[in-house]
């Protein structure tokens, strides 16, 4: 492994959060939040840092980055952002040292839990920078990265392969570079879109662009203690509805649309069961809360469809007490957990393109079953996988759920109670934030123990890097110096 590359990359990474910083610090000087000086110093750490990777990372050749040289480079760079990104809320006194690496990872992996009691105390530039994190962690911080730095684009496969989501690259266009400026400008697009349709429906311009980043990033994080219900609008809510569907879809096929036109979105098979499980999933609890909390049609539906686009797209907006719903649609709000939105998109969870091809395999079992010399394919969008694909698929769904029974275990050590250990984890790891109970839709993170906070900052980041290039590093073998793969 050739840790002058890692070093020289995460020098980039440590100069672009401190430049990233300077928004939230003019930000304080323009409302005259004395806050700025904390920004300064959280700058100044971040440019020194800068200066000691690139001064150890020197005369290094990009066309060194290999396997290894990628998988460490993005592993490093979220833990590295997440710490440079706690500064801030450390320095100003808000939080203390763990409790701030967990609203900054939460920020950076666009989960949306928050260790923050009362959000609206809180200096109007740190509310921002917070936002600002879920912006910047939603495009993801290597697709920015090798989008903005020309001079890696030879090597970037490796950087992109170990950053993006699903069980495909979503590599749209023949060269790596192109591809992340193209996904980038789609999501820069979505986001000046909403941010004038919530500003047009009474947002202010704060609030709107606040909202309008956190949604696109399928982040959830308010600048309201009460999160969207502050505003009590139907129209906002179907608004924000609408988009963290569309910023739990693929961007590689939204640039087909572009490219194709619509037929491009009818014809891909994920965004077609995710919109249909979205719907579905709508109506059943919209019928269970208004047969049993006594919602009107209208309401139900509203409630229920926000919320499941909220937790399906895993932004983990709050619009309603949802903990004062049945049992049967809570359940149903927390299978959303686990099914996430779709590959190369923002959103977190085990995705759909996974689940569509692990139930396919299911029934491919079945038939086999019952007739055991039939040779049986599995098909996704009219071909053939190849079975290698199919076995990376059920490995990973087994490690998701073997991580999630693990990492419960570690809360309820701490003494977290079961329910929410467990919900808590999942709700972490798939990006959601929001959970039940005490870190519900009208509790936080914030009487969590630290070692639990550090569990689920571990949750987070495992989640965000779809496990196994943050498991990677467990091996052996990559610590050793031998030939590059």
């Amino acid at each position: 492994m050739n840790t002058k590359v890692i070093l020289y990359l995460l020098g980039r990474i440590s100069f672009g959060i401190g430049a990233a910083q300077f928004i939230p610090l003019l930000l304080a000087l323009y409302y005259g939040e004395g806050c700025y000086v904390d920004f300064t110093l959280s700058i100044f750490i971040a440019v020194v840092l800068c200066g000691l990777f690139d001064y150890y990372g020197r005369d290094v050749s990009h066309k060194d980055i290999s396997v290894r040289e990628g998988i460490g480079t993005v592993f490093f760079s979220w833990v590295l952002a997440a710490a440079l990104g706690s500064l801030p809320f450390c320095f100003m006194g808000v939080l203390d040292p763990v409790a701030a690496y967990f609203e900054s990872m939460s920020g950076l992996t666009t989960t949306g839990a928050t260790a923050i009691a009362n959000l609206e105390s809180l200096p109007r530039s740190l509310l921002f920078w917070r936002v600002l994190t879920h912006w910047i962690g939603g495009i993801g911080i290597i697709v920015l990265f090798v989008a903005l730095l020309p001079q890696i684009a030879g090597s970037a496969m490796y950087l992109f392969n170990a950053e993006v989501t699903g069980f495909s690259n979503s590599r749209i266009l023949p060269r790596i570079r192109t591809t992340a400026i193209a996904l980038f400008y789609i999501y820069l697009l979505l986001t000046i879109i909403l941010t004038g349709i919530l500003a047009g429906m009474g947002m202010s311009e704060y609030d709107a662009v606040y909202h309008a980043c956190s949604a696109i990033a399928t982040g959830g994080f308010s600048n309201y203690d009460n999160s969207v219900a502050h505003f009590g609008s139907s129209m906002i809510e179907y608004a924000l509805g609408v988009f963290m569907i569309l910023a739990a879809g693929n961007f590689a096929v939204y640039y087909q649309v572009t490219q194709n036109g619509f037929k491009a979105l009818w014809h891909d098979l994920e965004f077609k069961v995710y919109i249909v499980l979205v719907f579905s999933i709508s109506v059943l609890i919209t019928a269970n809360i208004v047969i049993v909390n006594g919602y009107s049609l209208a309401d139900g539906f509203k409630t229920a469809f926000f919320h499941v686009a909220s937790f399906a797209s895993t932004t983990g907006f709050v619009a309603d007490n949802y903990d004062n719903w049945p049992s049967f649609a809570k359940l149903l709000l927390a299978l959303t957990f686990f099914t996430g939105g779709c590959a190369g998109s923002t959103a977190g969870g085990i995705k759909i393109c996974r689940l569509i091809v692990l139930l396919k395999t299911v029934a491919a079992e079945l038939r086999r079953t019952l007739h055991p010399q039939m040779l049986l394919n599995v098909y996704y969008s009219r071909k053939p996988l190849p079975v290698q694909t199919i076995i990376n698929i059920s490995r990973f769904f087994f490690v998701y759920i073997l991580l999630v029974a693990a990492l419960s275990l570690v809360l309820t050590f701490d003494g977290m109670d079961v329910t929410e250990a467990i919900f808590g984890v999942a709700s972490c790891m798939a990006s959601v934030g929001p959970a039940f109970d005490s870190i519900g839709a009208t509790g936080t993170y914030a009487q969590v123990p630290a070692c639990s906070k550090a569990a689920l900052s571990l949750a987070m980041l495992l989640g965000r890097l779809e496990l196994f290039t943050a498991l990677a590093l467990l091996r052996s073998e990559y610590w050793r110096n031998s030939k590059r793969w």
